[in-house]
């Protein structure tokens, strides 16, 4: 009797646990696909099945990545692209914020552009648009980034300086304009709205100025990168293979949101002309790192292409170590989201509230080793199983080593005590590496460096690095651009020369 009663008891009990009822995996037919028409993730915690990722049976695939820094962001983004690649032909475009894939893409046999170092876009250029519908994807740029918005009347003048300046081209305001044709630039528009100043019939001249300063911000001799004509056919570059843009040359956000903004349009009405295709797999990936101005905003192009779905075989890739920087919009209609380590309780707020996770599943995320992942897919068809799950491990092209730089030990109390300041740095392999190749750091001091920290198992206050650094013969200008790189604030660095010998 009382054995029967114990088995009643457990069984009852057992059947209070989602992981018996409702195991937070689906199913394998849904996990386990075709590997010739399937990206390899990775293996799942719960029930050990390979996850190959494919978008045929999900919304969309367009995928969100965020983690701290050296969850393994990169290294997911890396492999996913190397894997596109050998799958499915699939070119890829990084718009690359702060040059942190400059290195491997060079590695890779990949196109670097600079921008501000001798390649330049014209934001007027048509790419196959009507330059009626590229007016308001220029105004609608100048909105984002500006307080244009805010100055109606300033708005409607510099979309008619705009239209009037494709006008005096012999452009036909709503036709297709035939290929080859040059484009005006921004000092184009600026001259249409000067002579209109010059004139001295416009009722408010005070609006007027001030829309033509607010163009020549982006016009100036020396920071004319968006003003003269293009050195690059960025239509051409959505089927070049792997192509990395790298930002980390113009002057500041605004520079590079607008040219973010520039690239996703140009590269969105590629796809749109071009259609849908019968063959299978992507035609582009499109890596969206840690651009925050572009992708928070309702108004982005980036939230319009993730809204847009499947249609045209283009895939973005939003990654960021701050959810709160992605706009919930693409949360909410992105096909796949792969979360790693989230260290701060209103990030991962954020995430729960967005994608409606367990609790079960937050604390997971919060406790994930580097390259462990929560995976969260939104299927076309109503399905009966979670649709987040966990991954033992993210495999990659190379095993995913990670370097721990700490510097509670340079920090004050105020600093140590508040909880939102980060006390150590994580990094891939080859994201610190690529960091010490842009410091122009050569390969032997490069080599010496991480043998070093090998042999302290990958773990180094920021201290001894420094020290490394300069027993090596770096130069103290060259450390200091190293660690602003980190993220490391020149007060911080002060300190840490104060113990260095």
């Amino acid at each position: 009797m009382s054995l029967v009663r114990v088995q009643n008891i457990m069984s009852n009990e057992l059947a209070k646990r989602s992981i018996f009822t409702r195991p937070p995996e689906p199913p394998q037919e849904y996990l386990l696909n075709d590997p010739t028409n399937s990206i390899f993730i990775g293996i799942t915690k719960l029930f050990n099945v390979p996850f190959t990722w494919t978008f045929a049976s999900l919304t969309n695939p367009h995928i969100a990545v965020v983690g701290i820094t050296g969850a393994g962001k990169s290294f997911f983004v890396k492999t996913f692209l190397t894997r596109a690649s050998y799958i499915w032909n699939t070119s890829a475009v990084i718009i690359d914020w702060a040059g942190e894939y400059k290195a491997w893409v060079r590695q890779s046999g990949g196109t670097i552009i600079s921008l501000g170092k001798g390649d330049y876009i014209n934001i007027m250029d048509l790419s196959g648009m009507r330059p009626l519908d590229r007016s308001k994807q220029i105004v609608n740029s100048l909105e984002i980034l500006t307080d244009m918005g805010e100055y109606p009347e300033q708005r409607r003048l510099t979309m008619e300086g705009i239209e009037n300046a494709y006008t005096n081209f012999g452009f036909n305001m709503a036709d297709v304009p035939p290929p080859g044709k040059d484009a005006p630039t921004l000092k184009d528009v600026i001259g249409v709205l000067e002579d209109k100043l010059q004139e001295g019939t416009y009722e408010y001249p005070a609006e007027l100025e001030n829309a033509i300063y607010r163009l020549r911000q982006f016009a100036r001799e020396g920071e004319d990168f968006f003003a003269k004509k293009s050195t690059l056919d960025l239509g051409k570059l959505a089927s070049s293979g792997l192509v990395d843009i790298d930002l980390s040359s113009l002057p500041d956000e605004k520079f590079r949101a607008l040219a973010a903004l520039f690239i996703l349009q140009t590269l969105k009405e590629k796809m749109r002309a071009e259609g849908w295709s019968a063959s299978k797999g992507l035609k582009a990936l499109v890596v969206l790192d840690e651009a925050w101005k572009v992708a928070s905003d309702d108004r982005s192009d980036a939230v319009t292409i993730v809204r847009e779905g499947r249609k045209y075989q283009f895939g973005l890739i939003v990654a960021s170590q701050n959810p709160t920087d992605i706009n919930e919009a693409i949360f909410s209609n992105v096909g796949t989201t792969i979360m790693l380590r989230i260290k701060f309780e209103k990030f991962l707020t954020y995430l729960q509230g967005s994608l409606n996770f367990s609790d079960f599943m937050r604390k997971e995320i919060s406790t994930f080793g580097v390259g462990q992942a929560a995976v969260d897919m939104s299927f076309q068809t109503s399905v009966q199983f979670p649709e987040v799950f966990l991954i033992e491990r993210i495999v990659g092209e190379i095993p995913l080593d990670v370097y721990t730089i700490t510097i509670a030990e340079m920090l004050n109390q105020q600093e140590l005590a508040d909880a939102e300041t980060q006390k150590e740095y994580y990094f891939e392999k080859i994201d610190l590496n690529s960091k010490f190749i842009q410091s122009n750091l050569n390969s032997d001091v490069i080599n010496n460096v991480f043998k070093e920290l090998d042999s302290r198992n990958r773990l180094i206050d920021i201290r001894g690095l420094v020290q490394i650094l300069v027993n090596e013969h770096v130069s103290k200008e060259t450390i200091v651009e190293l660690l602003r790189s980190f993220g490391l604030s020149d007060s911080l660095i002060t300190r840490v020369f104060a113990y260095v010998t």
